[in-house]
């Protein structure tokens, strides 16, 4: 088992230093005569990655070609013509000969104009590979429009036959500017952008956007009771726990009779209680003061903490399976419980809660770990960890105090037995299913495709057959009752909604969209196999070629902050974002850019910004669009949607995670008329 899990870990963080693909086109329309111009395609691919030729064989790799999505008063002159420099070998892959380009490719598309009006809008398909990855195949868009053409009755007289096929463009021709920044594996229409405008784009419009009142994308507070939320779930599910729930009624005896009276008893009781949330809110005080909000969210996408805390709830699953306990050195418990012994008032009750603390921590500790991890990674604040143990504390500190006003329900509180082992092992496969999460966020950050949406889904679909089948009695783990041979009430309907779920997500294998683990699993575009027609998706991931797209085709822009990580963006994408209203509004009516603030792609060289007052350095794709969310529109929250027209400026309130549909489409309806306006 070692060295299964030694090199799971090492083939993954082989994965990390991957190069992803670098493929980027630039558009040139070059006028030829009165009649005649040529649109040249001009690539860069990086080190290791070829961009294959027009002349590809059938059954063989994605070949360049060019495509019209609409033609008026032109038409095309010949094929699509590569440039020079293409080279040609056998593949062992498709077992056939392949041509193809290395370094740089030059595609040149010539158009004849018919017409004083000509429009042509079109695309060059492509495709590219390097030894062990390829790109799908990937869309190029291009635009030619004017009114400096011939006129129709001289093109209609002047009928020749077609001229001989365009010269090879040649590939030492100077390049064009690329356009900025776009992740290199996204198939998205690349526009030139000018330098000059792009700037204009970043001015600051916080201000602005305030002035239109409603959601200033600052979701904090939501945040805050969702974390408050989840630690409170978690410290209820600590105290039916082997370690924690047979200490309640002794302790609460202990002080109810320890003390002279029964008012007394109550305070110490109190006092033990209130000790246990400080002790624990102090735990979150220290993950706070180790790490910023930065470095947490730093963290939510590092490759390296999102193995380590995947490997951490993998033990600590099989810590609650009964393989081993994961326990603290009992001379620390030995040495607080006789310091306990040895002090009064206070203090004493102070330490008698520190000692449970650590004689419970084989069973409290993997879930505060988790607990920890989820709320630190996803929280958004630095304060996040503080107020997740509040919530841990809260509720484990609450049946102490309860009871100890009310004595009378410890006779009625469930005995130790059996299903308190069965608790453990439930939790077990819970974090199981978790730590895939974790796995998930590493994959999709680096692009790595180890655990696309089909094989994750896989994964829950076994894990939770397999719970169904514990609670119904056929699975055993070491610490199971063996005299047990019924099935109990609540362990039948809790076996039977465990199967349902499972169940229930097996039609995601094919494309379903089984919006229940839409938060967990991989997004529906890591899907090989999807029979699911509905796609929406941002044509671009870059701000400034998406910008200039919208400012060529007259549409306002929908700019969407989000995460390969974040859990609320996967919300909203299937039960917003897929209802036809919202869809035909952000397809149709926007130019729809998607921002991932965690892409850790890395830019051409880091660059240097200022930022309170301070010298901050974007090192990253994510690092560069985290920076014009806090900049531009004074937030640091995903998911957090923008509109504005194709020159920057705002036309509503933002608006951050609410999955009220009306809501939405007012949101982007209102826009859409300020921009019309």
């Amino acid at each position: 088992m070692k060295k299964i899990l030694f090199s799971t870990l090492v083939l993954l963080l082989t994965v990390v230093t991957a190069v992803q693909a670098q493929v980027n086109f630039s558009v040139q329309y070059k006028r030829v005569n009165a009649t005649t111009v040529d649109i040249v395609f001009h690539g860069k691919a990086d080190a290791g990655w070829h961009i294959y030729s027009t002349n590809i064989g059938e059954g063989g790799p994605t070949p360049a070609t060019f495509g019209v999505d609409r033609i008026k008063g032109a038409r095309l002159k010949g094929s699509l013509k590569p440039g020079l420099g293409a080279k040609t070998m056998q593949d062992p892959i498709f077992e056939m000969p392949v041509t193809f380009f290395e370094h740089q490719a030059t595609f040149t598309q010539r158009v004849e104009l018919t017409e004083k009006e000509y429009e042509l809008k079109g695309y060059l398909k492509f495709g590219a590979c390097n030894d062990e990855n390829c790109l799908p195949p990937t869309s190029v868009d291009c635009k030619l429009q004017g009114t400096d053409g011939p006129a129709a009755q001289a093109a209609a007289s002047a009928a020749q036959p077609e001229a001989p096929a365009a010269p090879e463009a040649s590939a030492a021709q100077p390049e064009a500017p690329a356009a900025a920044d776009t992740a290199a594996t996204d198939a998205l229409p690349v526009v030139a952008v000018d330098s000059a405008a792009a700037k204009t784009l970043w001015t600051p419009v916080i201000d602005e956007l305030r002035s239109f009142g409603g959601d200033t994308g600052d979701v904090a507070g939501k945040a805050w009771w969702y974390i408050f939320f989840l630690g409170f779930v978690g410290g209820l599910v600590a105290l039916f726990t082997p370690c924690v729930w047979p200490i309640i009624p002794m302790t609460v005896s202990f002080f109810l009779k320890r003390a002279g009276d029964r008012a007394k008893g109550i305070r110490d009781a109190i006092t033990y209680g209130v000790s246990i949330i400080v002790i624990y809110v102090a735990l979150g005080l220290i993950i706070t003061t180790l790490f910023g909000a930065n470095a947490l969210n730093d963290l939510s996408t590092n490759a390296i903490f999102n193995i380590l805390f995947f490997l951490m709830l993998v033990v600590f699953a099989a810590s609650f399976f009964g393989g081993f306990e994961i326990t603290l050195p009992s001379k620390w418990g030995d040495a607080v419980d006789n310091k306990a012994e040895k002090t009064t008032g206070l203090l004493s009750i102070f330490l008698m809660a520190f000692t449970l603390s650590l004689v419970s921590f084989s069973c409290t500790g993997p879930i505060i770990g988790f607990l920890l991890v989820e709320v630190s990674t996803s929280g958004g604040s630095a304060l996040a960890p503080t107020i997740g143990m509040l919530g841990f504390a809260v509720a484990l500190a609450l049946p102490f105090t309860l009871f100890a006003l009310f004595p009378t329900w410890l006779k009625s509180a469930p005995k130790s037995g059996g299903w308190l082992n069965m608790v453990k092992v439930v939790l077990g496969f819970l974090e199981l299913a978790f730590a895939l999460k974790f796995l998930s966020v590493a994959d999709l950050a680096y692009g790595w495709h180890l655990l696309d949406r089909e094989t994750f889904l896989a994964l829950w679909i076994v894990l939770f057959a397999l719970l169904g089948v514990y609670l119904l009695g056929g699975i055993k783990f070491p610490h199971d009752d063996e005299d047990e041979h019924h099935t109990s009430v609540p362990r039948f309907f809790l076996a039977l909604a465990s199967l349902s779920f499972a169940v229930y997500m097996v039609p995601g294998l094919w494309g379903a969209p089984v919006k229940a683990v839409s938060a967990f699993a991989p997004p529906i575009s890591t899907q090989d196999f999807n029979l699911d027609p509905v796609k929406i998706e941002a044509k671009f991931r870059d701000y400034e070629a998406g910008m200039a797209y919208a400012q060529s085709v007259g549409k306002p822009v929908v700019v969407d902050f989000t995460g390969h990580g974040c859990v609320n963006c996967r919300k909203m994408e299937l039960a917003v974002w897929h209802d036809a209203k919202v869809r035909d509004l952000l397809m149709k009516d926007y130019v729809l850019i998607s921002l991932y603030v965690d892409e850790k792609a890395p830019l051409p060289e880091p660059i240097e910004v200022q930022e309170g007052g301070q010298t901050t350095t974007l090192r990253t794709v994510g690092d560069k669009w985290s920076y014009l969310q806090r900049s531009k529109f004074g937030a640091n929250a995903q998911p957090f949607y923008v509109l504005i027209d194709n020159q920057g400026k705002p036309l509503n309130h933002s608006y951050s995670y609410d999955e009220d549909v009306d809501k939405f489409v007012k949101f982007l309806k209102t826009g859409l008329d300020n921009y019309q306006k």
